[in-house]
C-alpha cells in the first residue's frame, strides 16, 4: 500500500456530445477552453487529488461522477488513469490503469509507507469493516489511535520521544490524505474514509499480518522505516 498524489494540472479535452469548446456564453471564466461542464470538471479534479470520493462525505459531487461518469473515465484515460467506483458503498477513486507493455508515464506521485504507517492502516481499516457489518459510519478517536500504535513501541524503537513524534506524524499524514476526517463538533475523534476499504486490499492485510506476527516473535520486520514528509 502507497499514499497517493496526483500532480497534474488538467485541462480538460471533450469526447462524444461535449466533444466541442467552449463558447463565450458557457465558458467558466475568461479564457476557458475546456470541453466538460463545470460539475463534471470538479469532481475531475477532488479525484486527481485523492485519495477518494465518496457519496457520504461529499454529496454534492457523488450525483455528478455518476451522470458524467463516462466523460470523467475517459479523461482519466488519457492520463492512463482508471476510475474504480462501488456503488453500493458510494466511493470512487483512481489508480494507474494497466498498460501492459506499453510503458505510459506515471502521474501519481507515491511515497512508500513506514511500519507505522501500516499499523495506522489496518487498525483503520479493521474498524471500518467492523462498522460496515453494523450499517454505521466508521468513527475513531485520536487517543485511540495512539494507543494502538504504542502498543509497537518495544519491537520498533527505544526512543520513547522520538516514537511519540513518529505516531503523530503518521496520524497527521492519514489526515493530510483524508483518510480520517473531521467530525463536526469535535476536536478528537474522526470518520474513517470507506475508500479504505477498498484501496488497502485483502492481499496487503495478509501481507501486513505476517510481518506482525514477525514482530511479535522478536523478529525483524524488514519494513521500510523512512521518515515522513
Amino acid at each position: 500500500m502507497q499514499w497517493a498524489k496526483s500532480t497534474i494540472d488538467m485541462t480538460d479535452r471533450g469526447a462524444g456530445d461535449n466533444d466541442h469548446p467552449a463558447t463565450e456564453d458557457d465558458a467558466l471564466y475568461q479564457g476557458d477552453t475546456g470541453m466538460l461542464p463545470e460539475p463534471a470538471r470538479r469532481v475531475l479534479v477532488h479525484l486527481l487529488s485523492g485519495p477518494s470520493l465518496e457519496g457520504r462525505r461529499h454529496p454534492r459531487l457523488w450525483p455528478a461522477l455518476l451522470q458524467h461518469q463516462e466523460l470523467v473515465r475517459s479523461r482519466l484515460a488519457e492520463l492512463f488513469l482508471d476510475l474504480v467506483i462501488d456503488q453500493d458503498r458510494q466511493v470512487a477513486f483512481t489508480r494507474q490503469a494497466d498498460t501492459g507493455e506499453l510503458e505510459a508515464p506515471i502521474l501519481l506521485r507515491r511515497s512508500p509507507l513506514t511500519f507505522l504507517d501500516s499499523v495506522l492502516l489496518l487498525y483503520l481499516r479493521g474498524l471500518l469493516v467492523e462498522a460496515d457489518t453494523r450499517g454505521e459510519a466508521a468513527v475513531v478517536s485520536m487517543d485511540d489511535m495512539m494507543e494502538q500504535l504504542r502498543l509497537y513501541e518495544s519491537g520498533v524503537s527505544t526512543d520513547r520521544v522520538g516514537f511519540e513524534k513518529r505516531i503523530k506524524s503518521s496520524i497527521e499524514k492519514a489526515k493530510k490524505n483524508s483518510l480520517i476526517g473531521p467530525i463536526r463538533g469535535s476536536t478528537d475523534r474522526f470518520e474513517i474514509s470507506v475508500g479504505l476499504k477498498l484501496m488497502f486490499g485483502p492481499e496487503e492485510v495478509k501481507e501486513l499480518a505476517a510481518l506482525y506476527d514477525s514482530l511479535a516473535a522478536g523478529e525483524d520486520p524488514q519494513w521500510p522505516v523512512e521518515e515522513l514528509e
